[in-house]
């Protein structure tokens, strides 16, 4: 036994040795990468891919609406099914451009808008339907009168479900996109896309419902059932459902300005928003128990009050987050990293416009004013201003025919080109400006200790963004602020002091060290002297 031991061990193959000097002689003996025998074994990692969560969440919703598509048209009936579509889809537009419009600061993408929207019309209306429908039969049954199952199941089973399916939206993107949920308007643009989607649904079943009441009673035109909901459900009430959940995400909204510090307050606000959404949609869905005038009255004395103060909170915050511009964001003119204008640009819509039409008719004009033999669009060598007198139009069979053509289409082709750089640079001011917004709302989270760890490569990582594209953005902010007359001289707007986790004012290292100076002149022209007052 012993000597077979000893010469298994004496066999086996030695271990190499780890030697510093020696490392880069060992391992010069492993094959190139195409001939590995063995790989890593992506364990796990499937969860994480990306690609992965978005097939899901695809396949998840696209069941869903394949399943809420089946049970809307078993209840309404094919033709009843494609009336209530067509009617359904008119109001859509408006809201969803209305919602679009509150979010032109720091927009979101059409992605997590779209998601928010297929959420609502989809995964929130399956569950309404079911667990609404489940609820009434079980309390019809159990109480054995079902007059009351169904008014029980409307003024208090309804709010609750499609509230929470709702907010379950809300509370998605408010997890998983965190950093991009920054303020009010945020939760406010996610709850309304939702609710858009969740009524958008709903229409479809009522509207298909009172079109085959209408062909059992043989009523139609304006004296019909149809009429009658498509007036009450798109033009008097098209804003309900997503004044219901805009509550809800008021509430996350509010959560999202807190401090880190503050977690109580940040799980207690959505909260206080999601019951507020389900007493008002419970009152409103009871409105028609409290006597003939009851809808009336608490659409003229409620609905609408609470409609016109949610729009005058939304429109309030749009406008502080535009004030925010002003105030973070003169701490990087200071460094060097933005003119003294471009703050009082980026703080107004009209600015941001103005500057985005700027840059696209600067650069189109830059490219367009010639073609590429160095003459104007349409212009030929023989034309007057080049010492030829200007000749007539050549008859089609003459050789001048041909070189005119050849000519236009030069002409056409240096258009386009002009066309597309007009296009590439207002679309860099229009990235200049996003970063730019969330460079602002970055600093003012720090500023209110709710920063996360990686605040300083965050920070610089937009910095080097807006640095990228400050050639085509910066003269284009310029001209706007001195065009709408919110340049003022030697005047520029004081900010808070710097985050205690970043180290004062980052100076500018593309600049050089005499070019550190940020009080550049303005390239279009002098700067307009101050409105007399």
């Amino acid at each position: 036994m012993s000597d077979g031991s000893v010469q298994q061990k004496q066999s086996q193959p030695a271990v190499p040795l780890l030697q510093e000097q020696r490392v880069g002689e060992i391992l010069a003996a492993v094959p190139e990468r195409g001939q590995w025998r063995y790989r890593p074994r992506r364990v796990g990692l499937v969860w994480r891919s990306k690609t992965f969560r978005a097939g899901a969440v695809f396949t998840v919703l696209a069941l869903c609406g394949l399943v809420i598509l089946a049970l809307v048209r078993d209840q309404t009936g094919t033709e009843g099914f494609l009336v209530g579509l067509g009617l359904a889809v008119l109001p859509v537009p408006l809201l969803m451009a209305a919602f679009r419009w509150l979010d032109r600061v720091e927009p979101w993408s059409w992605r997590n808008l779209l998601f928010a929207f297929a959420w609502g019309a989809c995964a929130a209306a399956l569950v309404a339907i079911i667990a609404n429908s489940f609820a009434t039969r079980w309390i019809a049954t159990a109480t054995a009168d079902p007059a009351g199952a169904d008014t029980l199941g409307a003024t208090v089973i309804a709010p609750v479900v499609e509230e929470s399916a709702k907010a379950a939206a809300v509370l998605l993107i408010f997890l998983f996109r965190r950093r991009h949920f920054s303020g009010i308007l945020d939760g406010v643009v996610i709850a309304g896309f939702t609710a858009t989607g969740f009524a958008f649904t709903e229409n479809i079943l009522y509207l298909g419902n009172a079109f085959g009441e209408d062909q059992q009673i043989g009523t139609s035109g304006f004296a019909s059932v149809t009429a009658a909901t498509f007036f009450v459900r798109a033009v008097m009430t098209p804003f309900a459902h997503p004044l219901f959940t805009v509550l809800t995400g008021l509430g996350f909204g509010f959560a999202a300005l807190c401090a880190r510090r503050h977690r109580i307050r940040r799980i207690l606000l959505p909260l206080l928003g999601l019951v507020l959404a389900m007493g008002m949609h419970a009152l409103w869905n009871g409105s028609g128990s409290f006597g003939p005038y009851g809808f009336y009255v608490v659409y003229g004395a409620f609905m609408v009050p609470v409609f016109g103060l949610v729009t005058w909170l939304v429109i309030w915050s749009r406008q502080r987050e535009l004030r925010t511009l002003a105030t973070e964001l003169p701490l990087y003119a200071a460094a060097g990293w933005l003119t003294p204008a471009e703050p009082l640009a980026l703080s107004s819509m009209r600015a941001r416009g103005m500057a985005r039409d700027m840059a696209r008719h600067r650069h189109a004009s830059a490219c367009g004013s010639t073609s590429v033999y160095g003459t104007p669009y349409g212009a030929p060598y023989t034309s007057p201003g080049f010492g030829y007198p200007a000749p007539g139009p050549p008859p089609a069979h003459s050789p001048a025919y041909g070189s005119n053509r050849v000519v236009a289409q030069v002409c056409s082709h240096a258009k386009a080109q002009a066309r597309a750089r007009g296009r590439a640079a207002a679309r860099a001011v229009a990235e200049y400006e996003s970063f730019a917004t969330s460079l602002a709302f970055l600093r003012r989270r720090a500023r209110r200790g709710a920063a996360d760890p990686d605040f300083v490569a965050r920070e610089l990582e937009l910095l080097h963004h807006l640095w990228q594209r400050r050639e085509v953005a910066g003269p284009a902010l310029t001209y706007a602020a001195q065009a709408t007359g919110r340049l003022r001289p030697r005047y520029i707007p004081a900010g808070p002091a710097p985050h205690p986790q970043y180290g004062g004012y980052l100076p500018n290292p593309y600049l050089a060290p005499h070019a550190q100076q940020p009080y550049a002149r303005p390239p279009y022209g002098s700067v307009p002297p101050p409105r007399s007052r």
